[in-house]
């Protein structure tokens, strides 16, 4: 079993005191990442719930740099004291409460050599106390407040002098120099080398403040996230929205940027080398710069979450495609692009930029991608792309096909064709097994075969340019045509057309049979591996999931539930639905395998309505399943059979993240223990039929009072009586006879005369 796909970017990280790795929470564990090559290295695990906070202990000389040890907190109610050069847990706190925050210095308290200052928000003013020294006998009762014209959302205090700097949610920075020197002095006597002056001209101030100028700098189009000083105080960061970090020079204000970062900045960390620094964003990446260049050293790209969809695209959306063969998932993502992710080394590996895009993210979306499809041995890639209308006025659709790259293994554009079926949406898109030949379904009556024009030339016809190309059009009774596949060896290809399947030869184009007709359209179409059996998914107020069979073109089998996703294996009959379980089943507490949890898998061999496994899943609403070639060392470390291919199967839930396991192991019946953040909990797979789906049902007491209220005596001749009660009293046949018999054996005594 292997699990990833967790948030990078859920708390801030921190180096260690050499600055050559980095951890970073993720999940239930806190993954440790090499400075100088961006790959985990080592992991510490023991917390059962998430990790909210990593502190590095700090170095008290420049010989124990070298000494690497960590606290960390979690949701679990436990803080816990690691080495993380081992790494070896050494102490465990227990809390009994969530922690949900720790740190050693919360960003509103700086320590100077000034003296320590705490610092809150408070809508649009700034509260700042002075912190006395524990001999000085003061308590901390003096305040100032500085104040402002919008809402503040972040402060930051400068290292050595009377320096604070706030960001509003406008975008301005303003920046107070000489705070609370009249406040927090005894009299008007020298403090700190300067001689108070309540007459003295204080520019930007606003009112009585007590602050000895204000400077405001405006770039920031949306509101300031971030806002660091740099170690020696020279320079100030600040990011927001637009996803640019911007370093301003403090004495001077000038500027310079590090632009197109492509999505908004969460957090700023600064490094005990001076050279290193990194920022987190809000699309899962953790970027290592060098200072003061501002050059991006490494990335460590986490798993990308969905965009969300405006409500004409909302259940036509299929946001990731898996490779069978490399583990790879191309996910879509909310910058327009598709990035593609390795499920068995948990990191990501490139990006495609499927169209233009502004990269300011706090643009208004335009265009989105709503499928992304691959061929089976992952050589071509589909994607759609719809640019919304405005005002309901508009839109126009996209269908561009990839050329995965011989040298480089990334995709790059081959052809792009703008309004393939005209005005009409593209519900489906699906390569052939074996050819260079891919099908388009629409929701305007028609569904395209595309050829590329390798394979044309292949057959003898030159053509001058390379690209894709419609080789036919076809269509059934001017119905939507919602869903399409092709067989396994591409021999047949099935399109529904609404609410009935149309099965087409692919190399005439002849339509050949049309099977079944189910109570609302279908939405998903299917083959089941090497076998003769097409599933279908059906959607709506009727929800189906059907099996037809090929040889008798009818239905073989059906369930009633509303599926989610479905996955087929390739090399075997088998395939596996990621059903949503309805509300009754997620809020019953009395069963504790659906507490907290809306889906369930189901792997079903074709031939059998019985299904071989299921497993409860929790934010199945958007999830999917896949069946992935793999070894099962790539799950397990210590395995004697690792050098056994099979098929592994993966589940992707709405968050993203994943699980991947083997399905026909005996893992299966133990990972509800080892499963550590909970994504899935595998259950008895030994029940079949309707209790394998929908739990087992109440055991009733079918048992009676049987007690007579008038005594009687048992009849020892039962058959003589038998009829003279209702019918539905009548005694078993088994018991009747036998009394029967005996009573015709019975011995007569002899008369003697």
């Amino acid at each position: 079993m292997k699990t990833g796909g967790k948030s990078y970017v859920s708390s801030p990280p921190a180096f260690s005191n050499d600055g050559k790795r980095l951890l970073v929470c993720t999940g239930n564990t806190v993954s440790i990442f090499s400075t100088s090559t961006g790959l985990q290295i080592a992991s510490l695990e023991g917390h059962t719930a998430p990790v909210t906070s990593v502190i590095v202990v700090p170095a008290s000389s420049p010989a124990s740099k070298i000494l690497c040890y960590c606290w960390t907190a979690s949701l679990d109610g436990s803080i816990r004291h690691w080495d993380f050069s081992v790494p070896d847990l050494m102490k465990k706190v227990d809390i009994k409460m969530p922690i949900f925050s720790m740190t050693p210095k919360p960003e509103f308290v700086a320590v100077s050599s000034v003296g320590k200052f705490i610092g809150i928000r408070n809508k649009r003013k700034l509260h700042i106390w002075m912190v006395p020294e524990k001999d000085s006998g003061r308590s901390v009762s003096k305040k100032i407040a500085l104040h402002h014209t919008k809402n503040l959302t972040v402060l930051a205090f400068h290292p050595s002098k009377r320096i604070v700097a706030a960001g509003d949610v406008t975008g301005r920075i303003l920046v107070w120099r000489g705070f609370g020197y009249q406040t927090f002095s005894v009299s008007d006597e020298l403090v700190s080398g300067r001689l108070v002056d309540k007459e003295e001209e204080r520019p930007g101030v606003r009112g009585n403040d007590d602050a000895d100028s204000c400077s405001t700098w405006h770039w920031h189009s949306a509101e300031v996230n971030v806002l660091f000083f740099s170690s020696d105080g020279a320079y100030l960061y600040s990011g927001g929205k637009e996803g640019v970090l911007v370093v301003w020079q403090l004495d001077t204000g000038k500027k310079k940027f590090l632009p197109r970062i492509g999505s908004p900045l969460l957090y700023y960390t600064d490094s005990p080398d001076p050279t290193l620094s990194s920022i987190s964003c809000a699309d899962n990446q953790i970027h290592i710069l060098k200072m003061p260049s501002m050059e991006i050293l490494k990335s460590i790209s986490g798993i990308k979450l969905p965009h969300s969809l405006p409500g004409i695209y909302e259940g036509l959306y299929s946001g990731f495609a898996f490779d069978y063969s490399s583990g790879l998932v191309a996910l879509c993502t909310e910058n327009y692009g598709i990035q593609f992710y390795s499920l068995f080394n948990d990191r990501g590996i490139y990006e495609v930029q499927v169209c233009e895009r502004n990269h300011q993210p706090a643009d208004e979306i335009t265009v989105v991608v709503t499928f992304v499809a691959l061929s089976q041995d992952g050589s071509m890639m589909s994607t759609v792309e719809a640019k919304l209308p405005e005002e309901g006025i508009g839109g126009l659709v996209c269908l561009k096909f990839w050329a995965l790259g011989s040298e480089n293994k990334k995709f790059s554009l081959s052809t792009v064709i703008y309004e393939p079926h005209r005005d009409a949406g593209i519900s489906a898109v699906a390569f052939h097994p074996t050819r260079n030949v891919a099908v388009s379904s629409s929701y305007g009556g028609d569904f395209k075969l595309w050829v590329c024009n390798d394979e044309i030339q292949e057959k003898g016809l030159m053509l001058q340019n390379s690209g894709w190309a419609c080789l036919a059009v076809g269509a059934y009774k001017k119905k939507p045509m919602t869903a399409a596949a092709f067989s396994c060896d591409g021999s047949v290809l099935a399109v529904a057309a609404e609410t009935v399947i149309t099965l087409w030869d692919p190399n005439k184009n002849v339509l050949v049979a049309v099977i079944g007709e189910t109570l609302t359209p279908i939405v998903t179409l299917s083959f089941a591996g090497n076998s003769e059996y097409l599933v279908s998914v059906s959607r709506g107020s009727k929800p189906q999931l059907s099996i037809w069979s090929m040889s008798k073109l009818s239905l073989s089998w059906s369930y009633k539930l509303h599926i989610e996703a479905v996955a087929c294996a390739v090399n075997l009959s088998s395939f596996a639905v990621l059903a949503l379980l309805p509300e009754s089943s997620i809020c019953m507490e009395s069963e504790p395998s659906f507490q907290g949890r809306d889906g369930i898998i189901l792997v079903f061999n074709a031939m059998d309505p019985v299904p071989v496994s299921t497993w409860s899943v929790k934010k199945a609403k958007g999830g999917g399943v896949a069946f992935l070639q793999g070894y099962t060392s790539s799950l397990k470390q210590n395995n004697s059979d690792g050098n056994a291919q099979q098929e592994l199967l993966v589940y992707i839930n709405s968050d993203r993240e994943y699980i991947l396991f083997d399905p026909y192991g005996n893992e299966a019946n133990e990972l509800g223990m080892s499963q550590q953040d909970g994504l899935v909990e595998f259950e008895e797979t030994e029940k079949f039929g309707y209790a394998s789906i929908y739990g087992e049902l109440p055991k009733l007491n079918l048992t009676r009072n049987q007690t007579s209220l008038v005594p009687s005596v048992p009849s020892e001749r039962p058959w003589e009586s038998i009829f003279s009660g209702s019918s539905h009293n009548l005694p078993p046949l088994t018991k009747l006879c036998s009394a029967f018999l005996e009573s015709l054996m019975e011995k007569r005594t002899a008369v003697v005369e």
